[in-house]
């Protein structure tokens, strides 16, 4: 297709999409031009209609068979993104916006934002639909199970070609900071020329709200700092969560946690992360009961869930925060040398929460998972991590999602599984090692069934025991016990601090 005819399609899809208007078509075109580095436009006539993902993929390979641009996903990734930022406002247009419809309705304003971030391809669209997305019954209710293939890799020659081209910079500071908005990107950071945020106020704090370029659950949202700092769990936290979730009460709000093993991947810069999207834990059943003496209007219960969930609700977000505090004081320094359960060593802080908020109704929800990411010669990877027989399917950091009941699992799996699929009906003699232990013994247990359907199952029984891996007081009669005895313990701080 020629370079006019793809320039049109993708300036006719951006007025469809509503990123400009008809009027911006000429300049729209003018700067296209400039970028893809053509003298002249002829205009094609009637044209199609296709994604605005593959006018743009078949902009960029015209461009390497020219040779006015070099095959490598980093160069390739920098030429989408100015292309896109042609049709997109500046940031105080998009804020301008964003507030004029959040005064009809917060769920307009998330609505608009959302759909421009997928406009202009800085959510990648095309490639979250390659993921493998499924649902499966565990004893805990549905989870969803999500093998990742989104995020292309550099090939080893992108790789060494680029190495030779890295900019020691520490501008942006990192992938979260503020300074991404419009920036063209390098070799080692990815481009950034079409993103935008939206600034918000919490707690008195400067904030941003942006999507994920790579959504794993329905406007996946991250809430930032706009200030370079790490994350830290404290009150002021859930302070903070608890005021998004009541300006966006359409939204949950919830932080990974403050320390390694059991945190996210990103502790140097202090977000959370949100959406709009029902959690296998949001469904969980109540476990049982507790009351908090000196908090009448807080209602408390713990949760039939693998890790060890704490939550609170109240109409009252003040008196819900002052009691998630106490919990979450108590727990900090709490110790159960039964269940492994160690405060700190040497000074080295071990107990931590995943914070979780949202709204039902006219209540104020808060989550507290309880975590601890002590280590120990059986398990160096973590006591409350997944273990070892684990790894094959789930070795990576158990946060904020997967805590929720959302399994983010590699793309190696995607090949690998299809092996143990054949390795069950006999058309494979092995697997890879990893697996051969648990294929060998899912093919014993087979009856022909449909094997995909009976390995995707396994596979969510394999990330469930891990998950239980994670629980710090286990759903067992001595786990429980334990756990009641910790809320024993915070009913009775709570009465101590009070006097």
């Amino acid at each position: 297709m020629a370079m006019n005819e793809l320039i049109k399609q993708l300036t006719e899809q951006a007025v469809r999409q509503r990123l400009i208007e008809p009027e911006d078509t000429v300049y729209a075109r003018n700067r296209l031009l400039s970028l893809l580095g053509e003298a002249a436009y002829v205009d094609p006539g009637t044209v199609g209609t296709r994604p605005i993902p593959d006018l743009l993929e078949e902009m960029i390979e015209q461009q390497i068979t020219a040779g006015k641009l070099a095959p490598r996903l980093d160069e390739k990734e920098r030429l989408a993104a100015e292309l896109m930022d042609v049709f997109v406002d500046r940031p105080s247009q998009i804020t301008s916006t964003f507030h004029q419809l959040y005064a009809e309705h917060p769920q307009q304003a998330t609505d608009y934002f959302y759909q421009l971030s997928q406009a202009n391809n800085y959510i990648q669209t095309k490639r979250i639909a390659k993921n493998i997305q499924y649902q499966a019954d565990t004893v805990y209710g549905e989870i969803d199970i999500t093998i990742n293939l989104s995020k292309p890799e550099k090939d080893p020659r992108e790789i060494a070609a680029a190495q030779t081209e890295i900019v020691e910079s520490t501008y942006p500071t990192c992938l979260l900071c503020v300074e991404n908005v419009g920036y063209a990107g390098r070799s080692n950071h990815p481009a950034r020329a079409n993103h935008r945020i939206v600034p918000l106020t919490l707690s008195g704090e400067s904030w941003a709200l942006q999507y994920s370029p790579y959504v794993y659950y329905n406007e996946h949202s991250i809430i930032l700092s706009q200030e370079h700092r790490d994350m830290v769990i404290n009150r002021q936290a859930f302070a903070r969560l608890l005021e998004f979730v009541a300006q966006f009460p359409h939204y949950f709000a919830g932080s990974n946690a403050d320390l390694p093993i059991v945190g996210g991947s990103i502790l140097t810069h202090d977000h959370y992360q949100g959406g709009r999207y029902e959690f296998a834990m949001d469904r969980a059943k109540t476990l049982q009961e507790f009351v908090l003496p000196d908090h009448p209007d807080v209602a408390g219960e713990t949760l039939h869930w693998p890790l060890t969930v704490v939550r609170l609700s109240s109409t009252d977000a003040d008196a819900l925060l002052d009691a998630a505090d106490e919990v979450y004081q108590t727990w900090l320094t709490y110790e159960d040398t039964d269940h492994q359960i160690l405060a700190a060593t040497d000074g080295v802080r071990h107990n931590t929460v995943t914070p979780i908020a949202r709204m039902r109704g006219e209540r104020f929800e808060l989550d507290l998972v309880l975590r601890n990411n002590r280590t120990s010669e059986k398990h160096p990877d973590g006591i409350f991590h997944t273990h070892a027989d684990i790894h094959h399917i789930k070795r990576e950091n158990i946060g904020l999602i997967e805590v929720m009941g959302l399994a983010v699992l590699p793309a190696r799996l995607l090949s690998e599984l299809e092996q143990v699929e054949q390795f069950i009906v006999g058309t494979a003699d092995s697997t890879a090692p990893s697996h051969q232990e648990w294929a060998t013994e899912l093919k014993a247990a087979y009856t022909g069934q449909d094997v995909t359907d009976y390995v995707r199952q396994a596979v969510a029984a394999k990330f469930v025991r891990g998950l239980e891996d994670c629980g710090v007081f286990k759903q067992t009669p001595d786990g429980q016990a334990g756990l009641d005895r910790f809320l024993e313990k915070v009913s009775r701080q709570v009465a101590g601090d009070r006097r």
